[in-house]
């Protein structure tokens, strides 16, 4: 598929498709609304017709509804769906159009299947983050279990790497090492099932403190995955501990999961590799930034980076792998550049959330991947497992050089009284 009647093609379903992450975009967020044409009117807003819902062209009749949503708020929904068909149609030649005498048509299609799944998620989280600084679980948890089970189902959706040997295979985790055999015993499917429960621990409703030192934060955080004890009106009846049904159902799907782990770990060879190499992304990139929020969080004694971006990367490393994950932490500051600036010159505001950062890095990643892979990341991930401990002393280091500004700063404002 060359032809240019293909793409425009692609060009108009990618428009469908943009319509569809804006009615997400407003259906999804903490506070919904109903923008999008495909959602129920505002009772104040003046009837829907049917071709509000036409992609692009829509927006410019639903400006009759400015005096509700702001005046210009059609905008942005309107240039999402141009810029969606404008991606659907690029990252079709990207990834397949201008490889397909390759042959391997095939495998790139599901290549890129999985890309526009996780960007289409990106996009969801980006814009609610833009709004309203959260990312909802709404976003990320469905969209890291898509992620494990492509990663299981059809293992070469992952990224492609040239490994050492000069072959060119699905990027698993020991990559660019060749397998580590170990990893299909049992200390892989450990692993497997290791990562798996503490991703559902971190997304259970809990309560979260240090200021009752570790061990009673501890207490306290068990405590709150249950419903705490209540009493009535009377103080004289205790209800009794009640689990949430969250927390029932993802108790549940913990225990599903590791069964479904299992039986991929029995199937062994590529579908097997693939699983475990999602999950420890999953748990590699949720756990950097998650050591981010909590080292920052003590260090400056206030929330350095919301729990929708520790969500958010777990996603980004179901899809992408760990190794990809860690590249993009170091490539979000250079996206949070460019953010930055458009949003200053915009809408000038100053306040941006981390989330868009690290989706636009995902983005440019997966999109120049085989430049960055074989010039430089192959080289640095030879490095194998002492990375995780570069990590590890990157995040001490950080910590301490936060509770060195925060010494400084209370020190200068003590000079100045």
């Amino acid at each position: 598929m060359s032809n240019w009647l293909a793409y425009s093609g692609l060009f108009v379903l990618g428009t469908l498709l943009g319509s569809q992450l804006n009615h997400a975009i407003y259906r999804w967020a903490w506070n919904a609304r109903r923008i999008s044409p495909w959602s129920p009117a505002d009772p104040q807003a003046p009837p829907r017709r049917l071709l509000d819902r036409l992609p692009v062209l829509g927006w410019w009749g639903l400006r009759r509804e400015a005096a509700l949503h702001g005046r210009s708020f059609w905008i942005r929904p309107m240039l999402l769906e141009i810029v969606t068909g404008v991606a659907l149609a690029s990252l079709y030649w990207w990834e397949i159009g201008r490889l397909e005498e390759a042959g391997l048509t095939a495998t790139l299609s599901l290549r890129y299947l999985s890309h526009l799944i996780l960007i289409s998620l990106l996009a969801i989280a980006t814009f609610i983050d833009f709004d309203e600084q959260t990312i909802p679980d709404l976003v990320t948890v469905p969209g890291t279990l898509v992620g494990l089970l492509l990663a299981a189902v059809v293992p070469v959706s992952l990224l492609p790497a040239t490994g050492l040997n000069g072959i060119q295979s699905p990027l698993l985790v020991t990559s660019p090492f060749e397998w580590d055999s170990q990893l299909d015993g049992p200390v892989g499917l450990l692993s497997a099932w290791a990562c798996l429960l503490v991703w559902c621990l971190a997304i259970l409703p809990k309560v979260c403190t240090l200021r009752k030192g570790y061990w009673q934060s501890i207490r306290i955080m068990l405590a709150s995955i249950v419903r705490p004890q209540r009493r009535t009106k009377s103080r004289l009846e205790v209800k009794p501990r009640k689990a949430y049904m969250i927390t029932r159902v993802i108790g549940l799907s913990a225990v599903v999961g590791m069964l479904m782990i299992a039986v991929v770990w029995s199937a062994g060879e590529l579908h097997w590799r693939g699983l475990l190499t999602a999950l420890l992304g999953m748990a590699f990139g949720g756990g950097v930034i998650w050591s981010v929020r909590l080292i920052g969080g003590y260090a400056m004694q206030q929330e350095a980076m919301g729990f929708g971006d520790v969500t958010l990367m777990a996603m980004i490393g179901a899809f992408l792998g760990w190794q990809s994950t860690l590249i993009v932490f170091f490539l979000a500051p250079f996206a949070a550049l460019l953010i930055g600036l458009i949003q200053l010159i915009s809408i000038r505001r100053t306040d941006i959330a981390f989330g868009p950062y690290l989706a636009l890095a995902s983005v440019v990643l997966v999109i120049a991947w085989e430049p960055i892979w074989d010039l430089r990341a192959r080289e640095f991930f030879q490095l194998g497992w002492f990375i995780p401990l570069l990590v590890g002393c990157c995040l001490i280091l950080m910590g301490l050089l936060l509770v060195a500004l925060q010494w400084l700063k209370q020190l200068f404002r003590g000079g100045e009284t």
